[in-house]
């Protein structure tokens, strides 16, 4: 089928022989254009039916699987296949996962020019388990009252099953036959804590690309999760952010110790930006041997002290990092955990203004992450390490952490 003929809804024959940044496989049409499938991996031959037609590219939807390559395993996750969003890595095998997830972000680094040519070092980490590793889910609401997660590109829910990232017994009773029904068109919370205790809670439905941290009604639970790292408790209200899997606080928190001690730093002052609840004022304030400031604007995050830092010198900001960055006292090391869409580069730039020695940037979009970087380069610093850690198996999502120092 050439260019001039093919249009949406035709049908052709892919091979896949690489992956794509948001998870899509990648091919060649027959008339040399770019094809991507969604849940479709390298070394798999495809039947795909075209939807978005471009000159150089075709975004195609997956009709059937002609020939797995040796990565496609059967899913891992029964609401996937039913059609859930949730796991778009579920056929894929887990042990190929990390290694991809490390090439996408080594070819949107060079896409950026973050990188020219030279080999990059990313050190990867994979989290276990890779299966029942979330600890807190929020769920859609059907008419009927049944909960559930959303279809791939749809508000429709899926509520006949529950997906397999979710911790044992995060969902029991709460998703799929025989569950209780909530308030239609609300959303669900669930939360298994760290001392094991679970927590569901009501919101009003979230605006897309936002968040809702005003609970409605407290279904079971106190509403309010304790978790614990390196000997720390941290308490916050079940709508607050925290990492959703259930080793990736105490992953973080051990590479940003590693990177940032061993350091003489001029300004004994950490600020810890986007910083949620405080898990990273203890390697900060231990850094620096000094006071941390942390900004954060959401008030389920900064409401409350928290009593796990009272040893730590910290200054607790409920602001908006933009809003505030150029104002605060020099640092001698920065975190910043910005959301997916990224610093940005007018946080970049007040950072780099303020010369902290070192800062630690992590981020959960390759693509913004990239961008930032480059921003990084544009004001003087550089990447230090860098490194990748699976915090999200079974899907195409991925933390990255760089050490950014001056160039």
């Amino acid at each position: 089928m050439t260019e001039s003929t093919m249009s949406r809804g035709d049908s052709l024959e892919v091979t896949i022989d690489r992956m794509a940044h948001g998870g899509e496989g990648i091919g060649q049409a027959p008339d040399g254009r770019v094809v991507f499938v969604p849940r479709a991996f390298p070394g798999d031959v495809v039947k795909a039916t075209a939807g978005r037609v471009k000159k150089s590219f075709i975004k195609a939807e997956l009709e059937s699987v002609l020939s797995p390559g040796a990565l496609r395993v059967p899913s891992l996750c029964p609401a996937a296949a039913q059609g859930a969003g949730c796991c778009d890595f579920a056929e894929l095998d887990p042990a190929a996962e990390t290694g991809i997830k490390a090439e996408i972000l080594s070819e949107q680094l060079r896409r950026t020019g973050v990188v020219t040519g030279e080999e990059l070092n990313i050190e990867q980490h994979t989290l276990e388990p890779v299966r029942g590793w979330r600890t807190r889910v929020r769920w859609g609401v059907d008419k009927q009252g049944r909960a559930g997660t959303r279809q791939r590109r749809s508000n429709e829910l899926v509520t006949g099953a529950a997906c397999t990232q979710l911790a044992p017994g995060l969902a029991e009773r709460l998703v799929g036959e025989g569950a209780r029904r909530f308030t239609p068109g609300a959303e669900v919370i669930a939360v298994l804590d760290g001392e094991g205790n679970r927590h569901v809670v009501e919101t009003r439905k979230a605006p897309r690309g936002r968040r809702v941290e005003t609970i409605r009604e407290v279904v079971e639970g106190s509403g309010k999760v304790h978790e614990h790292v390196d000997g720390r408790t941290f308490s916050f209200p079940a709508t607050a952010f925290w990492q959703a899997h259930s080793h990736a606080p105490a992953a973080y928190t051990d590479l940003i110790a590693e990177w940032l001690g061993g350091r003489e730093y001029q300004e004994h002052t950490a600020w810890d930006l986007y910083g949620g609840v405080g898990l990273f004022v203890p390697v900060l304030a231990h850094a620096v041997q000094g006071k941390v400031i942390s900004v954060d604007y959401s008030p389920a995050a900064t409401a409350g002290e928290q009593a796990g830092l009272a040893d730590c010198d910290v200054e607790v900001k409920s602001a908006k990092v933009e809003q505030v960055a150029a104002q605060l006292p020099k640092p001698g090391a920065v975190v910043l955990d910005p959301p997916r869409t990224g610093a940005g580069e007018d946080v970049i730039r007040s950072v780099a203004a303020a010369a902290p020695q070192a800062v630690v940037h992590v981020g959960c979009d390759p693509a913004t992450f990239a961008r930032d970087l480059g921003y990084w380069n544009q004001h003087g610093y550089g990447i230090g390490k860098l490194a990748l850690i699976n915090a999200f198996p079974g899907t195409h999502h991925f933390e990255t952490i760089a050490l950014i120092t001056p160039a």
